[in-house]
């Protein structure tokens, strides 16, 4: 008997197996932390560009930059989860997510590659670290020898004033 079977979920047909929904991740380095994010919130990943600053803007937020005439609000990936800054490099990228109707971008060290996962191999992430750098999690994928943290981009603009800024710059 086959471990995979056809789901109609909106009208999509998806793969379920026992293992649960298989899922699509883009992975992407901060320092030498792996990070992954669902493709199913990413638009596009652009080569770094110059970035306008935005007088008031929060910490984490670098700019603005201009996409095909749209104005795309540009969040430093490493400020927003405290990391220590860096240079930018070639290969550095701007990963295009959509968060609540709006085009953001998400700056990044390098961005690897897409690989499949079963939801129910999502581990818990371990209750270490600071709740700012938590709250950002979804859950832990141990692939091949190494540890992907999963991340919930809606909840990197969960808080109210956070969001707002986002939503003025766009």
């Amino acid at each position: 008997m086959s471990e995979l079977a056809p789901v109609k979920e909106n009208g999509n047909a998806l793969v379920e197996s026992k293992k649960g929904e298989q899922l699509q991740y883009l992975t992407f380095k901060l320092i030498d932390e792996t990070y992954g994010i669902n493709v199913m919130q990413i638009k596009e990943v652009l080569r770094y560009s110059e970035i306008a600053p935005v007088p008031g803007a929060p910490a984490f937020v670098l700019g603005i930059v201009n996409l095909r005439g749209n104005v795309v609000t540009v969040v430093d990936t490493r400020v927003r989860f405290s990391l220590p800054e860096c240079t930018i490099s070639d290969d550095t990228r701007i990963i295009i997510i959509e968060h609540d109707g709006e085009q953001v971008g998400l700056l990044v060290d390098a961005v690897q590659e897409v690989f499949y996962l079963y939801q129910n191999e999502i581990e818990q992430s371990p209750s270490v670290g600071n709740d700012a750098a938590l709250m950002f999690i979804q859950g832990v994928y141990q692939k091949e020898e190494e540890l992907v943290i999963l991340l919930e981009l809606d909840k990197m603009f969960e808080r109210a004033d956070e969001t707002l800024a986002i939503e003025e710059m766009s």
